[in-house]
């Protein structure tokens, strides 16, 4: 299995400037050129000793693949120069195309776990298609970061009110001159805005923590954690009350995580934690405030939500395909199985396939090829058949999606249980909730008083659904025991989903039957398809009963 990882590219150049080094330096590059055989304690020692004989001979270097085998642990790195890969541009007036520093360059080194745990260079490509520059690698985005140090130095000199053009340019005298800076003044710029996010307005902090001692001494089951940044300043913020705790051990087994939703002026996302209780109301399984979105804060914060939970994760977990996530889910979540927003992956379409002259075609073949395929056999089939009739061998992004088709198509991940969830509507639909009573200019102040009343709201919804159901009584559809014994058991709203679901029953019957050695094998005729004018058209599937385990398998339509 190949996982694409992020790119860490450069700008484009292309002027050959060896000769304005001293003489001796094209000896050390050659001393210190990845040879087969070499080995390394881990990937992040590889990927910096090939970052810097990279920077030495003059080009960028990208993460490209990690292989893993069949149990998930990673057995083989590729690292490749950032200008790899082709350039597929998105850009609608072809009269205008966009820049690219990918020209195809094919040189790399890929490295593999040897049986010393110890990882070993196998394949090494030194050839470039492009001219080297070593005066322009400090501009290379993998050679850009900012020391300790020098982020104290930053906000040290923000807070004191000196500009950031002033603050970059003392930066740029204390290490001797520009060459000799990691960082440009646009990541300078990027940290100070980062770091006044931080700093919160008066009266935020407190409020936080006189909310949170409060409910700590109203509850005993409210969970709370803060981490602070090297300056003291509030970073991030998970708490969860002793009703979502509770609501977690009922209805756990599968959580939506989203962060598309800005809660205050800060710009600090909002990340709920969201399940569906048995109303199919969205409810909250815990939230908090992060300040970016990267690994190490989602590490964190996944990391107390399971701890508030008592150590136990999800069965299951739908996010966006934010890498930043799959890498957490991955460390934090190792055993939960993690599920792409199908919503999020379709929406793409007309960005990232409209360039071609056949759009309308190809987006609705991958619409049926996604949505209507039964098994993985038949996708894999239809896929290929797809990729093939419309030449879109070259198209990264399906590549990409194809590489983790057990992650989103609907075929693969139907064997889990998923709450009746694909997307991550819920974090949405519980972000829409928040609505009425926050927005973008909300303080973290305001945020704290507001957030409370807006979960009680969510409490009487849900209560009142609880009293509706008790004293309601929703009439069956047919005669069958069945219905009769759910009407019995089930909530208003998951009854009448079952009804819907029961009834739709009565448009199937079995065309074929045969009985092989501990399997029922079925073709079902389905009539639930309606044409204008009232005529049904019928659809064939084979469905097989393995009696040993009792497991039911819908095969491809027929």
């Amino acid at each position: 299995m190949a996982d694409d990882l992020d790119d860490d590219g450069g700008i484009n150049c292309s002027v050959d400037e060896r000769d304005e080094l001293p003489q001796n330096t094209d000896q050390q590059i050659e001393q210190n050129e990845p040879k087969i055989g070499m080995e390394f304690n881990d990937p992040d020692e590889l990927f910096e000793f090939y970052r810097d004989y990279a920077k030495s001979s003059g080009f960028p270097v990208k993460k490209h693949t990690r292989r893993k085998n069949v149990i998930g642990i990673v057995r083989s790195i590729t690292l490749v120069c950032g200008r790899a890969g082709k350039h597929n541009s998105t850009c609608q007036n072809p009269l205008k195309p966009q820049a690219s520093y990918r020209v195809g360059c094919n040189a790399k080194i890929t490295a593999r776990l040897n049986l010393d745990g110890r990882w070993e260079i196998s394949v090494v490509v030194l050839e470039h298609n492009h001219g080297l520059s070593p005066t322009k690698s400090r501009f290379f985005r993998c050679n850009r970061r900012i020391s300790a140090h020098v982020r104290h130095q930053i906000n040290q000199n923000d807070q004191a009110g000196i500009r950031i053009n002033k603050n970059f340019s003392s930066l740029v005298h204390e290490a001797g001159g520009y060459e000799n800076l990691l960082c440009d003044e646009k990541a300078c710029r990027n940290l100070v805005d980062e770091s006044r996010r931080l700093r919160l307005g008066e009266g935020d902090a407190s409020a936080i923590m006189k909310y949170f001692s409060r409910m700590v001494a109203e509850n005993s089951g409210f969970y709370f954690d803060i981490e602070l940044d090297d300056e003291d300043h509030l970073k991030n913020v998970f708490w969860a009350d002793g009703r979502s705790r509770e609501a977690y051990k009922e209805f756990g087994e599968v959580v939506t995580f989203d962060t598309t939703y800005l809660t205050n002026k800060y710009d600090m996302p909002f990340a709920p934690f969201v399940g569906v209780n048995h109303h199919g109301q969205s409810i909250l399984l815990g939230c908090g405030l992060i300040s970016k979105e990267d690994t190490e804060t989602f590490i964190w914060l996944f990391t107390k939500w399971v701890e508030c939970m008592d150590g136990c994760a999800p069965q299951g977990i739908i996010t966006d395909q934010a890498r930043a996530m799959k890498n957490a889910i991955e460390i934090v979540f190792p055993n939960t199985r993690h599920r792409w927003c199908l919503w999020h992956i379709m929406k793409k379409l007309s960005e990232k396939l409209g360039r071609y002259t056949e759009y309308e075609a190809i987006s609705s073949t991958m619409k049926g090829v996604v949505y209507d395929t039964q098994s993985p056999q038949e996708f894999e089939i239809q896929w290929n058949e797809m990729v093939d009739m419309y030449g879109l061998e070259d198209c990264d992004w399906l590549c990409e999606l194809y590489e983790e088709r057990n992650r989103w198509v609907p075929c693969f991940v139907k064997n889990c249980f998923w709450a009746g969830m694909s997307t991550t509507q819920r974090s949405e639909s519980m972000n829409a909730f928040f609505d009425g009573y926050v927005n973008s200019k909300t303080s973290l102040k305001q945020f704290v008083e507001q957030y409370e009343n807006a979960l009680r709201n969510k409490t009487k919804k849900e209560m009142r659904a609880d009293a509706e159901s008790f004293s309601k009584v929703k009439a069956t559809a047919t005669t069958y025991d069945m219905e009769s014994q759910i009407q019995g058991v089930y909530t208003l709203a998951k009854f009448k989903e079952f009804q819907a679901e029961f009834t739709g029953k009565l448009y199937c019957d079995i065309a074929n039957f045969h009985e092989g050695v501990g399997v029922l094998e079925y073709v079902v005729r389905d009539l639930t398809l309606r044409l204008e004018g009232g005529k049904r058209i019928p659809k064939f599937f084979k469905v097989s009963f393995r009696e040993t385990d009792s497991e039911v398998e819908c095969g491809e339509r027929m």
